[in-house]
């Protein structure tokens, strides 16, 4: 909330201004903490919606929350206070909205709320596994080494992100492409070439009338295949939102031929070093199993992880009960897991886990790729091959090739 007041300076002079905090008491507070005499503080009241500043791609992105922990990590190493580092990013970051969001945690961690509980206040921004990964630094006195795994962490989730997303770039393309030959072909060529060919009067083949047809349907009824489209896309997202269509597709993702596998390291991963960064913060292992299993991604895997957290309460070991799911937790994991239990190092076993599933997630990548950048170009090909044969038989028939 934003607040206009007047004060006195011990000086005696009138300021005036506004302040951000999340109540009345807090923005006293500040304001007193900069000894001024508070004469008038009311909240300012909130424009109409017509007069505020549009912010067009304001998102905050992962890349400025890893930025912001790096960063956030460096400062406090060099022993900067935390208010003074919160305020140095907060002038530095460029995105308007992150700014906004590091000023207000900056007004909390002044008026006396830990960095933890400020940072919980955007949940949007920072996980549950972010917040208390810097709740377990406060606790145990080692804030920076706890930022320090954030970073690190971050980091590698931005670099798998990142590269899954390059990776598909090229099969987007070539998708794209396809589907403009076929609106282009569609709806200006065919229409074109269906009149020449129809005033010869001779019979034409199957393959041109099952073209000619395809273009008059979409020509004349393209606006109700468009609603059907978008209104099946639409319920096909609501269904895949609620509950039983999110662990439907969790589901069947993890059976789909060459896709499954993949997903699986990519989830055995994101476990691996979530349970690790957390238990190497210093959370006991059944707080750090509930935190990993809420930022895994995967409803099945989140039931896996709730059964080893119950089961490790009543005193059973995790890689005994990770045993029992051989499809999720493939061998090798289970018996680093379990070396990791014997000597007392487990949080180095997942890390050692996690740099080998790196390495597999790449070269998948690579395969993946290899694989399906033929198998588009090969389709694209087939597409547009079926369009010019229905375009040039029957012109091979009027010249008698």
């Amino acid at each position: 909330m934003k607040f206009r007041y007047q004060a006195r300076s011990r000086s005696g002079d009138v300021q005036t201004g506004s302040v951000e905090a999340s109540s009345r008491e807090a923005a006293l507070a500040l304001l007193q903490r900069h000894r001024l005499f508070v004469t008038l503080l009311e909240e300012e009241a909130k424009q109409p919606f017509y007069a505020r500043k549009i912010q067009l791609f304001g998102g905050v992105s992962q890349k400025d929350i890893v930025n912001f922990s790096r960063q956030l990590s460096l400062m406090f190493k060099s022993q900067i206070p935390l208010v003074e580092s919160l305020s140095a990013m907060a002038k530095q970051t460029k995105n308007a909205n992150f700014r906004d969001k590091i000023s207000e945690i900056t007004e909390e961690v002044e008026g006396g709320t830990s960095l933890s509980q400020a940072l919980s206040k955007f949940p949007k921004l920072f996980s549950s596994f972010y917040v208390n990964m810097v709740k377990s630094g406060e606790a145990s006195g080692t804030l920076s080494e706890s930022l320090d795994y954030l970073a690190e962490h971050l980091e590698r989730e931005y670099h798998l992100s990142s590269k899954i997303k390059g990776a598909m770039i090229y099969p987007a393309m070539i998708v794209v492409v396809v589907i403009g030959v076929l609106i282009m072909m569609m709806f200006f060529v065919i229409p074109s070439l269906s009149k020449v060919l129809t005033e010869t009067g001779q019979e034409l083949p199957l393959l041109t009338k099952v073209v000619i047809g395809l273009s008059g349907l979409l020509r004349s009824w393209w606006w109700i295949l468009a609603i059907l489209t978008i209104g099946g896309g639409i319920l096909i997202y609501r269904y895949f939102k609620t509950e039983e269509g999110k662990k439907n597709w969790d589901r069947v993702l993890l059976k789909i031929p060459l896709i499954g596998p993949f997903v699986k390291m990519i989830y055995v991963s994101r476990f691996s070093e979530n349970l690790s960064t957390l238990i190497g913060g210093g959370l006991p292992i059944a707080s750090a199993l509930e935190i990993t299993g809420d930022v895994v991604g995967n409803s099945v895997y989140l039931e896996i992880i709730t059964d080893i957290k119950e089961e490790v309460r009543r005193g059973e070991k995790i890689s005994k009960v990770m045993a029992r799911y051989p499809d999720e937790f493939p061998p090798l994991v289970t018996q680093m897991v379990n070396v990791g239990e014997r000597t007392g190092t487990i949080d180095k076993s997942l890390m050692n886990v996690v740099n080998f599933y790196q390495k597999e997630i790449d070269r998948s990548i690579d395969n993946l790729l290899s694989i399906l950048e033929p198998m588009l170009v090969v389709f694209l090909g087939l597409i547009v091959a079926l369009l010019m044969a229905s375009v040039l038989l029957p012109m091979y028939r009027m010249t008698g090739i």
